[in-house]
């Protein structure tokens, strides 16, 4: 009788043992990962920005020194300081803030036209199969056009100024945003929608509270991305027949054998780019708060 009494407590003894061992395990996984998320933290603010000072201190210097040996292909190449001076030149000639707010302004003109389109029609096409079907190789076959090719034809029907540039950069940006949206509503799980329906759920509750979610990350990567293409759609187009931007300086400045203020003009748009991933990032990231933090 002790015998089989025994039997029990031991097993039910090594179980607590297993169980015992498996939760150090997780608990020690757990502690990798918070350090791993702390050395992330470190990395940080304060010494995260000293180290970026740096690359960026040893890329100008990388720069000036191409420029030194660069010999008959100093044109070319220039160096930080000839590119500061022209870029100071360009602000004294007064034209370099319209040139900025020509090229954001068409950007984001452009971006929040395509945002509002482009996100109604994935959704539509998500939530309906059949025209999804029906439209999709048209879709697909439009989208896989080289849109810049289609600017003089914009020039010629627009008219040289803000419209025609935004137009392009609208046809470059939509598809994105309404492919984005398309896959990320589809992305739903099934056994979500088919659980929401037998609590009781209607179809704006069955949207707003199970396809929205699943579908709002991919909306915003298909809203960053459109944002950088945006940027370069208007800058492609003014590049081709403007009366102001960006694009318009760098041709002008390109006839003109002006590689200095080229340079900085491009500096300039790296910098709008930064600056736009960097805000819309912040954007994402206050929206999707709800969201937990992604392991790496």
């Amino acid at each position: 009788m002790s015998v089989t009494s025994t039997a029990p407590t031991a097993a039910a003894g090594a179980a607590v043992t297993a169980g015992g061992k498996r939760a150090a395990d997780a608990k020690k996984k757990k502690k990798v990962v918070v350090g791993a998320t702390g050395v992330k933290a470190k990395l940080s603010g304060g010494p995260l920005l000293a180290v970026q000072i740096l690359l960026l201190a040893a890329l100008l210097g990388l720069w000036q020194l191409s420029y030194n040996f660069a010999g008959s292909n100093k044109l070319v190449v220039s160096n930080p300081q000839l590119v500061w001076k022209a870029f100071v030149a360009w602000q004294d000639k007064g034209t370099f803030w319209p040139d900025l707010w020509s090229t954001v302004s068409a950007a984001l003109i452009a971006l929040v036209a395509s945002a509002v389109i482009g996100i109604a029609v994935g959704i539509g096409l998500a939530l309906s199969p059949s025209v999804e079907a029906v439209v999709s190789p048209f879709l697909d076959a439009i989208n896989a056009m080289p849109r810049i090719a289609l600017a003089p034809v914009f020039v010629i029907y627009f008219g040289i100024g803000s419209t025609s540039k935004i137009v392009l950069a609208f046809t470059l940006v939509v598809f994105i945003i309404t492919i984005n949206t398309r896959a990320g509503v589809a992305s739903a799980d099934p056994e979500l929608l088919r659980l929401s329906v037998v609590m009781g759920a209607n179809k704006w509750q069955r949207f707003y509270k199970v396809l929205l979610p699943v579908a709002v990350p991919s909306i915003f990567a298909g809203l960053r991305l459109g944002l950088i293409y945006s940027l370069l759609g208007v800058v492609g187009a003014e590049l081709i027949a403007s009366t102001a931007g960006l694009g318009q300086q760098i041709s002008a400045s390109s006839a003109a054998f002006d590689l200095g203020t080229v340079y900085a003009a491009l500096i300039v748009l790296a910098i709008i780019a930064a600056a736009f991933n960097a805000a819309s990032g912040r954007i994402e990231k206050a929206i999707l708060r709800w969201q937990p933090p992604q392991d790496s």
